[in-house]
């Protein structure tokens, strides 16, 4: 049974050399001391690159030598076998210390569990034992909301051409997963695995947003790519059964674990520029600013925003392993439970999360706001993020399971 990961937030704040041969995880308990290898390596420059934006490319390519792109997978295909919780857990603490770099490793994971709930394992088992043996960083082009690609059937096989927005990690992998709808049917949605490197795949690097600025979460454009059968994600096929409809889940639960690494990353900078650098306010008439009444009230609210945001996530984690557990055997009211959970973690942590982003610097005080600290950077990632989809519709889909005892209706958004 894996558990969720605990590191030391002191030890993971420390700087790591840049010259330090980062550790490979070979097993599940190499993770945490890998984990917070590259934690401390990423939160050294994480301010700095997010004013550069574009690719962060160093940065993947640790993560590809740490071996944490294998968590995921089955070790009898070479992975190291962690459950989803594991994964979850490594994705929060990443979001800490780089919330586009956790985004990007995340969206990798999404990606494998993707190919695993749409498909065959005589299809995933090859592309799951390539990735492990050869660090394969996994690309996103599925995007549901864009039907500007199209596929037809041709002479010469089926074709993919189109635009395709919000493509996070496409840029610098290895495989992209992609959809489609049929040119002259758009009810009709294809979803197909192909190496990154085929002909026909522009990547575009058009992603300038305000936050999540290393994403790569740019355009992808398709020009007559040809995919074969085999690469259809076709048995089950996308949201075909309670099992398959748990890939958006998977990927809610890996928002909210964002959004709880922000907010945690957040508070941790806070804590450090009021116990470092801030001054009391006049009128509290206190020697330093961590006796401050004003400021440790805040602080206070802080904890507690922060203790419900874990509470709500971790068993969140802890449902989507039960789930998945289940298998095939699942049923839809499994799922729906799992659903509610996801949907009542993720609301939390928007909201909370946006506040302690917002709120913390009433209580660090004006000079915070100094560009040179990059605090401003919490809540752009974590605005720009939380608008994913609407929290409104997280709430009324909770409003249909408290009234009516109706669960979440499977889409690729809930």
């Amino acid at each position: 049974m894996n558990t969720p990961l605990a590191l030391d937030p002191a030890a993971a704040a420390a700087p790591l050399p840049a010259e330090a041969t980062l550790p490979r995880a070979d097993s599940l308990s190499g993770v945490p001391v890998v984990l917070q290898a590259l934690c401390r390596r990423f939160a050294e420059t994480a301010a700095e690159r997010d004013v550069l934006g574009g690719t962060p490319k160093a940065q993947r390519d640790d993560i590809r030598r740490s071996g944490l792109l294998r968590l995921s997978i089955p070790q009898s295909l070479g992975g190291l076998g962690g459950r989803w919780s594991l994964v979850l857990s490594a994705v929060r603490q990443l979001a800490r210390a780089d919330s586009s770099v956790a985004h990007l490793f995340a969206f990798h994971h999404l990606m494998l569990a993707t190919v695993q709930l749409f498909g065959q394992p005589a299809q995933w088992q090859p592309w799951l034992r390539h990735t492990a043996q050869r660090d394969w960083f996994w690309g996103n082009a599925l995007n549901p909301l864009d039907r500007r690609t199209t596929w037809r059937r041709t002479p010469h096989g089926l074709e993919f051409s189109g635009m395709k927005s919000f493509c996070s990690g496409a840029l610098d992998s290895q495989m992209l997963v992609v959809s489609a709808v049929d040119e002259s049917d758009a009810s009709r949605m294809l979803v197909a695995a192909v190496p990154t490197s085929r002909s026909g795949i522009h990547l575009m690097q058009d992603w300038d947003n305000i936050g999540q600025r290393q994403t790569d979460s740019g355009s992808v454009y398709f020009d007559r790519l040809r995919v074969e059968d085999d690469e259809l994600l076709l048995d089950p096929g996308p949201l075909s059964t309670p099992l398959a409809c748990m890939r958006p889940l998977l990927a809610q639960a890996i928002l909210a674990n964002i959004y709880v690494g922000i907010a945690e990353g957040a508070f941790s900078d806070a804590l450090h520029y009021t116990r470092q650098e801030a001054r009391p306010w006049p009128g509290s008439r206190r020697a330093a600013a961590e006796e401050d009444p004003h400021v440790l009230t805040g602080f206070g609210e802080f904890h507690v925003g922060l203790e419900a945001m874990r509470l709500l996530t971790d068993r969140a984690g802890q449902r989507v392993d039960e789930a998945l557990q289940r298998g095939s055997e699942l049923t839809a009211d499994e799922r729906g439970a799992t659903a509610v959970a996801i949907a009542a973690a993720k609301v939390c942590a928007t909201r909370t999360g946006l506040d302690i982003c917002n709120r913390l610097f009433e209580v660090t005080g004006a000079r915070s706001t100094h560009a040179r600290l990059g605090l401003d950077r919490h809540w752009r990632n974590l605005r720009t993020h939380t608008l994913h989809d609407p929290v409104q519709l997280k709430l009324q889909e909770l409003g249909d399971w408290v009234l009516k005892g109706q669960w979440p209706q499977p889409t690729f958004y809930s």
